[in-house]
């Protein structure tokens, strides 16, 4: 992995409000963690061997965060039946269509199968198209287009 690219991911965490990100690739391992002095990239060979790592206690900034993302989850009630949710599978920015004019791949009514394309997410300037990976009618769209979404957040609730 380039600097130029691991600067990239930084620059993303930072106005994404992420803590941690993790990539794994062939021989190699990148976990950044924001907050305290541990980002590493690690050999392959190394991770078979997990060791503990300490958490740093900066206790006043998780707190906020947790409110924030608590606040939005009262307002729109997400079933707590996962085989109705569709989850963003990486992070990135969400779009419901593949370019600005266009109309959106799915809108709320529309039925979905496993190989149907829901969304785009883009991540790393690479446009990722993202499969329902399971079968029903979009109930809700829980995502505003160009918004950033985060590995396993909710973006559609099925029916």
């Amino acid at each position: 992995m380039k600097i130029d690219e691991i600067k990239t991911i930084v620059k993303l965490m930072s106005e994404n409000d992420l803590t941690e990100f993790r990539i794994e690739c062939e021989d190699m391992h990148l976990c950044l963690k924001r907050g305290s002095a541990q980002s590493a990239v690690i050999p392959q060979s190394v991770l078979s061997v997990p060791a503990p790592i300490p958490v740093s206690a900066p206790a006043a900034t998780p707190a906020p965060a947790k409110e924030k993302e608590e606040a939005p989850a009262e307002a729109s009630p997400i079933p707590a039946d996962s085989s109705k949710i569709i989850e963003s599978p990486i992070v990135g920015t969400f779009y419901r269509s593949a370019s600005p004019g266009a109309d959106p791949v799915v809108k709320v009514g529309s039925k979905v199968d496993p190989e149907t394309v829901v969304c785009i997410i883009e991540a790393m300037k690479v446009m990722n198209e993202i499969k329902a990976e399971k079968s029903g009618v979009i109930k809700e769209i829980l995502v505003e287009n160009g918004q950033p979404v985060e590995f396993g957040q909710p973006i559609f609730v099925l029916e």
